[in-house]
């Protein structure tokens, strides 16, 4: 149906794609793998017309195409879920759905009766509990994910393009996508998928394509692959643990949380996080998981309840106030809320600390360089140099960036939101290690992740939440994924 043909882009007289041949068959789900700069994003966005190849060309159909823009790729029937979510935050979901495929009533106006129930059959598609009415910048990443996947499918595509569609959702949101992406193969819809789940994969998955620094390095059948050997073919070589023995916390409890609420997001939540132990968060989209740790940072203050670090009461009105009691936190949306695209990779990890390198009313920039220096270093950070743009890095590059700079406040307790959303299999794995070295040192981890492997694999305990309410606290290492999505599922 779709053939890729020696595509070969370069950027900047750097080659990130090697001529790279492939083909997307009807009915079939064909997984694109490899690390981050594999050049993953890179093939799908020449498929969908974002790019114009530098060599090759691409055959639909069994002719040659020419796709000079997006728009000539999805009137062919080619349709893409971007990595990098790109809503246009002053419209509703629906009219974010329907754009650019708005039906229309009487005199060429828009049908907004039509565009809402368009919008309101999509979500149910991905069985979304979502007013279609609500504007755009008032939804989590979660649910701006989700209002893309809908976006995608409602175009009637030939051929659905998905880079990391699951990168904010938890398993419950991942099962229904998956539901759908199974209607779409009984209609014949071939469907490119990129992820870094390899759980995902092996569900999911008709026949598997590794990239790795940007040439293809095979294309099998999924039957014929594993795990382990997915990996190998990913990053060269082999990691045999993925996740690292867990810390032995201490009995000193470090943060209490009690009956903490904002209505309508959560309401009387408490749990302890001790010295050295690593609690996460676990639930469904709009649980309350990102909205109480908000809170904890001074982002959005809980209107009631207590926080007590070390024992003494804290009052958190802003991140200020976080980070001079010893709070840290890696924020959910790297691109929106973490990131300073403007500034280099040393400016962005400097740049809560920046009192530290102060001399007077000025920074000292020999200081700070020596601190860029250093933690580049620590977190194996590879980049040409502190001067690089921050958005020229990898994924998790980039998020080991954040957490350089997170440790630079030297928090005692450190929150982590989603910290491995959307990076690849050894990012996930360094970053993994890291926070098992915290929990070794003595510091207090709390974190939100939407992976139950994850989950069960780094955490001690387990706070899981349901609409906004604390409906268990387990011991990760006595539980499964039934037992925490069971708790987590709306009765």
């Amino acid at each position: 149906m779709l053939r890729a043909l020696e595509l070969r882009k370069d950027f900047g007289g750097l080659t990130v794609l090697h001529p790279t041949s492939l083909d997307l068959r009807p009915g079939e789900v064909h997984a694109l793998m490899g690390e981050n700069g594999a050049g993953k994003s890179t093939l799908m966005k020449v498929l969908a017309g974002l790019y114009r190849p530098d060599a090759g060309h691409i055959e639909w159909r069994g002719r040659r195409a020419d796709f000079g823009s997006p728009h000539d790729a999805l009137v062919a029937g080619i349709a893409m879920i971007h990595q990098e979510l790109m809503p246009i935050p002053d419209l509703t979901v629906a009219e974010n759905i329907t754009l650019g495929d708005e039906p229309c009533g009487r005199f060429g106006r828009i049908d907004r009766g039509a565009q809402l129930a368009r919008a309101k059959e999509l979500l149910g598609e991905l069985e979304a509990d979502m007013d279609p009415a609500r504007l755009m910048r008032t939804l989590t990443v979660a649910q701006t994910q989700v209002v893309e996947i809908a976006k995608a499918l409602g175009r009637k595509a030939d051929v659905v393009l998905m880079d990391e569609p699951t990168a904010a959702l938890s398993d419950h949101e991942v099962a229904a996508l998956f539901r759908a992406i199974g209607r779409l193969k009984a209609r014949g819809v071939a469907v490119a998928y990129t992820t870094h789940k390899m759980d995902e994969v092996f569900r999911l998955a008709d026949r598997i394509s590794v990239l790795r620094d940007g040439r293809l390095v095979g294309t099998a059948p999924a039957s014929e692959l594993n795990p382990s050997r997915l990996i190998a073919m990913m990053v060269g070589r082999e990691l045999a643990d993925v996740f690292p023995v867990r810390a032995t916390p201490s009995a000193e409890v470090l943060l209490e949380v009690t009956g903490l609420t904002r209505e309508p997001a959560y309401r009387d939540v408490s749990f302890q996080v001790k010295r050295g132990e690593v609690v996460a968060l676990a639930g469904l989209m709009g649980a309350g998981r990102t909205e109480v740790v908000s809170a904890l940072y001074g982002l959005q203050p809980a209107t009631s309840g207590t926080i007590r670090l070390k024992g003494r009461p804290l009052r958190v009105s802003t991140p200020q106030d976080a980070i001079a009691a010893g709070i840290g936190m890696v924020n959910e949306d790297r691109k929106g809320l973490g990131l300073i695209p403007a500034l280099g990779v040393g400016q962005n990890i400097t740049l809560a600390a920046l009192r530290r390198f102060a001399n007077g009313p000025m920074v000292d920039p020999a200081t700070e360089a020596a601190a860029v220096t250093a933690g580049m270093k620590d977190f194996a950070i590879k980049a040409s140099g502190p001067g690089q743009p921050i958005t020229q890095l990898s994924g998790g590059n980039q998020q080991k960036a954040l957490l350089a700079r997170c440790l630079l406040t030297d928090p005692e307790l450190i929150i982590l939101d989603e910290p491995t959303r959307g990076i690849d299999i050894g990012a996930k794995a360094e970053i993994y290690a890291l926070i098992q070295q915290l929990a070794r040192s003595g510091k207090a981890v709390l974190l939100v992740s939407s992976e139950l492997p994850e989950v069960l694999s780094l955490a001690h305990r387990i706070v899981v939440l349901r609409r906004g309410t604390v409906a268990a606290t387990l011991d990760a290492a006595t539980t499964d994924q039934e037992t925490v999505l069971r708790h987590a599922m709306p009765s």
